[in-house]
């Protein structure tokens, strides 16, 4: 019987669609002895004997792959696979799948959180009143402010139609622009240096490619208005930290909600310090309903590989087709 990796911890112990539709392929499930995110030395252990993997965001290195040659599928709970190395999977005809449009709503719904937690000061708020202290003051509106996403995506998309609800403006940097949609919707295409100048809250939603990598630095926040809030519910890697740091000391911005970071999970961080920060622990794209959702689709794409179809539409290394074998 192939047994299948269910890596990540928000899915131990779930009795739900996508273990039915595993087992009833025949395969046996197999859950992590640690509830979180897998290092690479305990994802080397985990993986003895296992033919695919239901991934999170551990990381399915070089040095992984190359110790577990019967792996055939690594299917991700989700629409990033930064987290794979993508040539060395190819390499060893190694599938490795997505998720896409199961949880860009989730994602979108987060960043206006984190948005409004910064707008609203509903931290140091809730602070303050819990210390007794009733610290009232003015807040922030969205309405009428501009609204800048870097990336309209399928998740920018999200983000765009519910900036409009709060009646802000929309402005977009997208290297591959659906203009209908930005036409139904009222937003305005530009350059990432404008999107930088004119954005009142700037929130990230573009893949972390290498020539993404550190996008956002030390030239871009000078670009940026004091009194901005920049929001990543991407990756990591879209901004450098260390940047970052030192604009909000110096007061370059005026804050930020971070879900995601250079280093996962982090040991320290200097943005968990800082009163103008809101961070969360890489939980944007995963509520009940995204979290089932994204699980059943990888699922689905591992029978559907282990039977010899090919779901198109969720393989990011489509070169593999050829040479495939389960």
């Amino acid at each position: 019987m192939d047994k299948v990796l269910i890596a990540p911890a928000p899915l131990a112990g779930l009795e739900a669609k996508f273990v039915d539709v595993l087992r009833a392929a025949g395969f046996a499930l197999v859950y992590p002895k640690r509830r979180a995110q897998l290092t690479e030395d305990e994802l080397l252990e985990q993986l003895t004997g296992i033919k695919a993997a239901v991934a999170g965001s551990e990381p399915y290195t070089r040095r992984v792959l190359s110790a577990h040659p019967q792996l055939r599928a690594v299917a991700r709970a989700g629409v990033g696979f930064d987290a794979v190395d993508l040539a060395a999977a190819t390499e060893r005809g190694v599938a490795v799948t997505i998720t896409p449009g199961t949880n860009q709503d989730a994602v979108a719904e987060h960043t206006f959180a984190l948005i409004l937690a910064c707008a609203k000061s509903i931290v140091p708020q809730h602070q303050g009143t819990c210390a007794l202290k009733w610290p009232r003051q003015a807040t922030i509106p969205l309405r009428g402010r501009t609204l800048g996403i870097a990336g309209l995506g399928r998740i920018g998309k999200s983000v765009a139609i519910r900036g409009a609800a709060f009646g802000m403006k929309l402005i977009a940097y997208e290297p591959f622009p659906d203009h209908a949609f930005a036409q139904a919707h009222g937003i305005t295409f530009v350059s990432f240096d404008q999107l930088l100048t004119d954005s009142d809250f700037l929130t990230l939603h573009m893949p972390a490619s290498k020539e993404a990598r550190h996008l956002v630095n030390k030239a871009a926040f000078a670009k940026m208005k004091p009194t901005a809030y920049i929001i990543n519910t991407a990756r990591g890697a879209l901004i450098s930290e260390a940047d970052l740091v030192d604009a909000l000391e110096q007061k370059k911005i005026a804050g930020a909600g971070i879900d995601v970071f250079e280093e996962e999970p982090p040991r320290d961080c200097a943005l968990f310090r800082m009163a103008n920060v809101v961070v969360t622990p890489h939980a944007a794209g995963v509520d009940l309903q995204s979290r089932d959702d994204m699980a059943l689709s990888a699922a689905e794409a591992i029978v559907s590989l282990s039977k010899g179809e090919w779901p198109a539409e969720k393989v990011v290394n489509p070169e593999v087709k050829a040479t495939f074998r389960w």
